[in-house]
């Protein structure tokens, strides 16, 4: 949903900065490093229970993110190899933040609730291969409720208000399937117009 309808503004809000950082000799790599390290310190925190530290860690983690392809642009240094380091880098983002999350209801609730984070990793996971397939094939699987700009909100959502978290996180499994499901019949809707050309 934020792809198809912010994200061209966002870029052009972040592009200046982008520029300013390039500037001062900030490199997109690092900025991208940075965020997988402040994802990590943020499953620490949050497993450990401090959830408004946790916030801030993932609002940096947020941050590094959105900012490393902008001053990719702006340096000119925009590569497959970076683009490939940054997807990766989304995925080891999404499972260390998960994770801060199922450590976390492990320790504090009974019975199996810790499971939940680990079947929206699952799905999560599911959302962001059918995206990278279908590129590859030349087909489009872009869109849904649940992306990952989404995603970054609900779970800060459910760090600010821990007393919603369990069922914040069951809408956002809920909601992350039916992006799946949404991006699964996109891509066949395709898939059938090119079988009847």
């Amino acid at each position: 949903m934020f792809d198809g309808n912010w994200r061209s503004a966002v870029n052009r809000g972040l592009d200046p900065i982008g520029a300013v950082l390039c500037r001062i000799g900030v490199n997109a790599n690092a900025v991208t490093a940075f965020g997988i390290v402040m994802a990590a310190v943020a499953a620490v925190v949050i497993g450990r229970g401090e959830l408004i530290l946790g916030l801030v860690f993932l609002i940096l983690t947020g941050l590094a993110d959105a900012l490393d392809g902008p001053i990719a642009k702006a340096s000119g240094t925009s590569s497959v190899r970076g683009a490939f380091f940054d997807s990766v880098s989304d995925r080891a983002c999404d499972a260390l933040l998960i994770a801060g999350f199922a450590w976390y209801l492990g320790s504090t609730e009974p019975g199996h609730i810790f499971m939940l984070p680990l079947a929206l990793m699952a799905v999560t996971s599911l959302v962001s291969y059918q995206r990278a397939k279908a590129e590859s094939l030349g087909l489009d699987a872009k869109g849904g409720l649940m992306e990952r700009a989404e995603r970054f909100f609900v779970l800060g959502a459910g760090l600010a208000f821990s007393f919603v978290m369990i069922p914040i996180l069951w809408a956002m499994l809920v909601l992350t399937a039916a992006t799946a499901l949404y991006r699964f019949a996109k891509v066949w809707r395709q898939t059938n117009s090119l079988h009847s050309v």
